[in-house]
């Protein structure tokens, strides 16, 4: 396959891609990326897997064994094309042993490219993790005022309630297929609060309701984030790591007011847009997000086991 009909079903790609949403960057070359390269005539895809170790702490948040698909469509039916390399794809994801659900096939596509959704279905896919965005809102007046509620910055006094909280998150989260629990769940939790509370600026935030902490949030400013920069079209990008509000507080202001205050953060930070992850099944992520002006920006398509 050569690099010039590369080129030019990646440009009709990225031109299809513009007219659907304009904070879908341009795609990024594939130079040194590894992997194995399928195509078609109006199709090309890198196809790449990873593994990691249990111990390691990206392993809180994935499979240990990820397939990816990496897909680039062009001609007058990209739903089609994108079936065609999803059954050329299919013998290198078949290395995986059959039911291991430690094990994934995932294909992360634009949210508002809905082509060939169809095909993924057919073929086991289901959308169940989302990065969704917000833009800058310059013309906000700062959260609202919630009777009761006082978000401040994290001390170190506050280091068992942010270890919790974060651990309550992983445990709710793990029910929806992609978090999974892990023996070195508390051990990776309690090293990332540490690292966040020795900075001289922590960005994790404490909500307390009438004094008793019950809510917490960690963001990501520029640079920190910058990770992050590549999958929207902005300059200065920043990430909402995690947001939890303990059971007995919830419906009560304090998750809005937690966003709130995180955006103000991100706002005064210069952050052109904010990111985010979440799990598109989970009943309290997905509506509490839109209602705080995010919507979806890539969604990843997900076959656990990667074999059935």
């Amino acid at each position: 396959m050569d690099t010039e009909h590369i080129a030019n079903i990646t440009a009709e790609h990225a031109k299809r891609l513009l007219a659907e949403d304009s904070l879908i960057p341009p795609p990024t070359s594939w130079a040194g990326a590894g992997g194995t390269l399928l195509g078609t005539e109006h199709a090309v895809a890198l196809a790449t897997r990873s593994e990691i170790s249990p111990t390691a702490a990206e392993a809180l948040w994935r499979p240990l064994v990820e397939h990816r698909l990496d897909v680039r469509l062009a001609g007058s039916d990209p739903g089609a094309r994108l079936g065609e390399l999803l059954d050329a794809w299919e013998p290198h994801v078949r290395e995986c042993p059959r039911g291991e659900w430690d094990t994934a096939a995932i294909v992360v596509r634009p949210s508002r490219d809905t082509a060939g959704t169809e095909e993924l279905i057919r073929r086991g896919f289901a959308p169940g993790r989302v990065i969704a965005v917000r833009p800058a809102d310059r013309l906000g007046g700062g959260p609202p005022a919630v009777p009761g509620v006082r978000i401040r910055r994290a001390e170190w006094r506050d280091r068992p309630t942010a270890v919790r909280l974060l651990l309550e998150l992983l445990r709710y989260d793990a029910q929806f297929g992609l978090v999974t629990p892990r023996d070195a769940a508390e051990r990776v939790v309690t090293e990332q609060v540490d690292r966040e509370l020795a900075q001289r600026e922590p960005q994790l935030w404490i909500a307390e309701l009438y004094g008793e902490p019950l809510g917490i949030a960690q963001l990501q400013l520029p640079p920190a984030s910058d990770w992050v920069r590549g999958q929207v079209s902005a300059g200065r990008v920043g990430y909402l790591t995690s947001l939890n509000v303990a059971e007995q507080a919830r419906s009560t202001g304090v998750g809005t007011a937690l966003a709130e205050h995180a955006h103000q953060v991100f706002d005064e930070a210069g952050a052109e847009v904010v990111l985010l992850h979440h799990a598109l099944a989970s009943p309290r992520s997905t509506p509490f997000w839109y209602a705080q002006g995010y919507r979806p920006l890539w969604t990843y398509w997900y076959r656990r086991p990667a074999v059935r």
